[in-house]
């Protein structure tokens, strides 16, 4: 499901754009409202043909978004390519820790597990005061497979736990570069199995169980919900991707038109691609990019939420994605959010935008439609 349809409307013989209507159809004389100043520069900074504008002349931005770019953009910062990647880590777990959040109303603990010959350490979170066995969402983070961890996702989580009721489990996969393609996505598969099957150990229901995961958490949601068809089980009720990596293609329109400036640079993904996955074939492997898979391959699959940022380079995978798997029979509803960057729901620093909250609120009620 969309929410939003699209409508073409040629105005010049060389020149046309695609008016956005939350209408099914658009009756002729509502043509001049959505021909209104902003829709047209919307419509021309979304052209193919157009260039990346720079951040403070682009209308698809909300000007909480621009601030925040501003900031991020000051002279002097370094690339995160242009660093090791203990430093790239470390830029974002500051960046987090700088803003001062809510993470109250959570219980945690840690568990370490031995699954499938991995070692792998799971981080549980529980509502505050919360009894008895819970349904559980297994939640796989975000940073390209090279930055991020539990600290620097705990509000995500925290938020889905408060807003859910339910528990959520971590996974701290192995990240790149000790650790290259297929390793995490194996790890992941072998504790969302762990969960489906030890879950008791735990204090959760590993039959009522969903995934959660944002950008490459997203990317390896899809691919965990894959390999749990391909496999047999465990049974996921519920995928959840925001923002997702579906594909290692870096020429899309999105691409282009947000590459630079937007958190999320093309330069950036292709070193984080270089990382995980080396060999350009192996890219094409429906494990690694799930866009990719034939809509037969994606049949079967359980209900989907997928979110996407409007100035996201991600954002024309994403969509793809949704099409496609609605092409294949899949329930998903995949929603767009406006004026937002690449991990808007992640960053610290835009964690009281109402889109933000808007996201969490959604993202909960879809965890409580399926797990309950």
């Amino acid at each position: 499901m969309s929410v939003e349809s699209d409508r073409h409307f040629t105005i010049a013989a060389e020149s046309s754009i695609t008016v956005k209507s939350i209408h099914l159809t658009v009756p002729f004389q509502q043509i001049y409202y959505y021909l209104s100043k902003e829709n047209v520069m919307v419509a021309q900074a979304n052209s193919p043909a157009a260039k990346i504008l720079e951040v403070a002349d682009d209308p698809r931005l909300s000007r909480e978004v621009k601030a925040f770019l501003k900031e991020l953009n000051s002279p002097g910062e370094e690339a995160l390519e242009t660093l090791t990647p203990l430093e790239a880590r470390q830029v974002l777990v500051d960046a987090q820790a700088s803003v001062q959040v809510d993470l109250s109303g959570i219980e945690e603990s840690e568990k370490t597990i031995i699954a499938d010959g991995y070692t792998i350490t799971l981080n549980i979170v529980r509502p505050e005061g919360a009894k008895g066995t819970l349904p559980v969402f297994i939640f796989i983070h975000g940073g390209g497979w090279v930055l991020g961890d539990y600290p620097t996702h705990k509000r995500m989580v925290r938020d889905l736990v408060v807003l859910s009721g339910f528990a959520g489990v971590f996974v701290n996969y192995t990240r790149t570069p000790d650790a290259q393609y297929p390793q995490a996505i194996n790890e992941i598969y072998a504790a969302t199995k762990w969960v489906a099957e030890h879950g008791e150990e735990i204090g959760v229901d590993g039959k009522n169980l969903a995934v959660v995961g944002n950008s490459v958490g997203g990317n390896m949601t899809a691919v965990t919900a894959l390999q749990a068809k391909d496999k047999g089980g465990p049974h996921i009720k519920l995928h959840i991707m925001m923002w997702p990596i579906v594909d290692a293609d870096f020429e899309t329109n999105s691409y282009h038109q947000f590459g630079d400036k937007r958190y999320l640079s093309t330069p950036t993904m292709k070193w984080m691609y270089d990382m995980y996955i080396a060999d350009p074939e192996k890219r094409k492997d429906i494990y690694a990019s799930p866009l990719q898979a034939t809509v037969e391959q994606l049949q079967g699959l359980p209900p989907a939420l997928l979110v996407v940022a409007e100035s996201d380079i991600l954002h024309d995978e994403g969509t793809a994605y949704g099409r496609k798997l609605d092409e294949a029979g899949v329930e998903v509803t995949t929603v767009q959010y406006n004026g937002m960057i690449h991990d808007f729901g992640l960053l610290n620093g835009l964690a009281e935008l109402p889109e933000v909250r808007s996201l969490f609120v959604q993202a909960a009620a879809e965890l409580k439609k399926h797990l309950q």
